[in-house]
């Protein structure tokens, strides 16, 4: 661990310093808030009155959107359709300051969307709307031609694969090899199925699920609250993704458990959840990776960068829809976690 301390205050501005590139499946994120009125007389199903409805960028985009409350540069590079709801997308980035000079409108593709309705802070149903599309040869070609120039600029990679089709072994193979070239963090969130090479990335951020899946390994204590540390089968799936996926590090996000930290030739660090009430996870793993990617460019070692993090995962859970930190949200629980000062790498 470094010597050196920073305030929360000088984490933040160097946060407000960095730039960075988010690649991966772009969604529209939907909202249809009520309450229940009644049972339906047509099927046992609640009816919902319609009070309001709200939209945000969704999966991919939504960690770009969790980077933009601290004056952070952001580039977003996704698919989305030129119909209706693609138009909608756009305006949500727009409203959002996120840019979309690196995004690729496709004429035939239908833009993801997930619609949730709400009802007295509960979610009573989702939709989905989405047709998965392999992004072909030539987009690929032409996405990584026009990257290139960037790569030297940006001080952070997030690849968010959702496993809608944009995250392929072509596109992350010509990411990594012209990152390569420069001094670059890249963190990931996987997929499990997607055959994909991730060495020479910083971070894999897989749950609990993800990572058992990837690595072939049954979860015999998934529901059982062992200790992660004592979790046999947990430890040796971190361990196996490390030297798997050849990464510095393996952050496995473990929800009510916290996250689990590892490091080759370092024992794992365990973070616990620091989530007091939890009224909605979605939006929990991009608001995670969002902030510790920051947190790796501004000079935090990964298990700090885990643990500020963490704590911004705490704080979105108790919010409802997919909502990011707050900059002033954050200030005050890093403050209150490190009185003294963030030790830095």
């Amino acid at each position: 661990m470094g010597d050196s301390l920073i305030t929360p205050q000088d984490l933040l501005d160097r946060f407000s310093q960095q730039r960075i590139l988010v690649v991966g499946d772009v969604m529209l994120d939907w909202f249809i808030w009520g309450a229940v009125s009644r049972i339906s007389p047509e099927a046992p199903v609640p009816v919902i009155d319609v009070q309001r409805e709200s939209r945000y960028p969704g999966g991919a985009a939504n960690v770009a959107r969790n980077l933009t409350p601290f004056g952070t540069k952001v580039d977003l590079s996704g698919l989305y359709g030129n119909d209706p709801n693609g138009a909608l997308l756009l305006e949500t980035l727009a409203a959002a300051d996120i840019g979309v000079d690196f995004c690729i409108e496709e004429a035939e593709m239908q833009t993801i969307t997930k619609t949730r309705v709400v009802a007295q802070h509960q979610q009573v149903v989702r939709i989905d709307r989405e047709k998965r599309r392999l992004i072909s040869e030539q987009q690929v070609a032409g996405l990584l031609d026009r990257l290139a120039p960037i790569l030297g600029e940006v001080d952070g990679i997030i690849i968010e694969d959702y496993g809608k089709g944009l995250i392929t072994p072509e596109l992350v193979a010509g990411l990594l090899e012209t990152a390569a070239d420069h001094k670059v963090t890249i963190t990931v969130d996987p997929k499990p199925g997607n055959p994909i090479e991730w060495r020479g990335v910083t971070t894999v951020k897989p749950n609990r699920p993800e990572a058992f899946a990837s690595a072939g390994i049954e979860d015999f204590h998934r529901d059982e609250g062992v200790d992660p540390l004592t979790d046999e089968p947990l430890l040796q799936t971190g361990h196996m993704l490390l030297e798997k996926w050849a990464c510095h590090q393996i952050l496995l996000t473990l929800g009510e458990q916290g996250m689990l930290v590892f490091t080759e030739g370092i024992d794992p660090v365990h973070i616990p959840a620091r989530a007091r009430e939890v009224f909605d996870v979605s939006g929990a793993g991009d608001t995670a990776i969002a902030i510790y990617t920051l947190g790796l460019c501004a000079g935090l070692e990964a298990p700090v960068a885990a643990a500020i993090s963490n704590l911004a995962s705490s704080i979105v859970v108790g919010k409802l829809g997919t909502t990011p930190i707050e900059k002033e949200e954050l200030a005050e629980a890093i403050l209150r976690e490190y009185p003294d000062g963030l030790p830095t790498a």
